[in-house]
């Protein structure tokens, strides 16, 4: 996990007396971080309103009230991956290209199996031949199923199909995998759509998650990603991936508190392991740290 991200930005407040002149030193500092303009204000606000209640008494005060704000911000951002309370949970994973759709997919197949779950992938994504093959390649590992077609085949396709085989199979989870897709392309968005409607026809409910996947270290590109998807689908939440390539980070800041998805998962590494669930409390911990 990314460690000290506020610790630079802690650094403004050590040895002076918290004026105007200090905070807006501290909001170019949340800036050159990631955090947006927006988010960054939201903390100069509240670090202004506890000034006028004379709670900003030193440096370590300030910084306490920083991180406070900070905790509070990630905690309102946080939820658990969600579950069908019966029958087969679906999870559908979304983006552009290169984000880590794939390995996010793999890394979560091979952690519900090895929790005693019986999960089944559906390769999705038609369009890029490796996709497939990445994608067996982490069923292999997990010893979970890949339903899969020919390149170029027909997405919402596969994603029938896999729903006959977890039922056939009695698999409680289907992670779907999708193409890489910009929201500008309305083709690709529909066909998002066609496999919604697919899965809403074939068990009655939509999926239990349709989660977007942004890259950590694309920074305010992360928010337009997230902004851009959530008016086209009906996301559910966000996986940060990429996490530990990134030395800001402030976007996890901006994404809880600009796009009213909660952060669901972050991906702090390469190993299979390092897709781990958002902790808030530990992470506003180890941003100070």
């Amino acid at each position: 996990m990314l460690k000290g991200l506020f610790k630079k930005v802690a650094q403004v407040f050590t040895g002076r007396k918290i004026d105007e002149e200090v905070l807006e030193e501290l909001e170019e500092q949340l800036l050159m971080s990631d955090v947006s303009l927006d988010t960054s204000q939201l903390l100069i606000t509240r670090l202004r309103e506890a000034a006028k209640r004379q709670e900003l008494i030193g440096d370590d005060a300030a910084t306490q009230i920083l991180r406070g704000e900070v905790t509070a911000l990630l905690e309102a951002a946080a939820a658990p991956l969600a579950f069908a309370p019966e029958g087969l949970t679906v999870w559908l994973f979304v983006g552009v290209n290169g984000v880590g759709k794939t390995t996010s997919v793999g890394k979560l197949a091979h952690r519900l199996a090895a929790q005693g779950h019986r999960p089944i992938m559906a390769a999705a994504d038609t369009f890029r031949a490796a996709a497939t093959e990445q994608l067996q390649e982490w069923g292999r590992r997990a010893g979970c199923p890949v339903i899969a077609q020919q390149q170029g085949a027909d997405p919402a396709a596969v994603v029938f199909d896999a729903l006959a085989a977890a039922r056939g199979r009695e698999c409680d989870i289907l992670l779907v995998d999708t193409a890489g897709r910009l929201h500008t392309k309305s083709n690709l968005m529909n066909e998002l759509s066609k496999i919604g409607r697919i899965i809403e026809r074939e068990l009655g409910k939509p999926p239990e998650e349709t989660l977007l996947v942004v890259d950590a270290s694309t920074g305010q590109n992360g928010l337009t990603q997230a902004q851009s998807f959530a008016a086209s689908a009906p996301l559910t939440g966000l996986i940060l991936t990429k996490w530990d390539g990134t030395a800001k980070g402030g976007i996890i800041l901006t994404v809880a508190h600009e796009t009213n998805l909660p952060v669901k998962l972050v991906g702090v590494g390469e190993k299979v392991s390092d897709l781990i669930d958002f902790n808030p409390s530990e992470f506003a911990a180890s941003l100070f740290s």
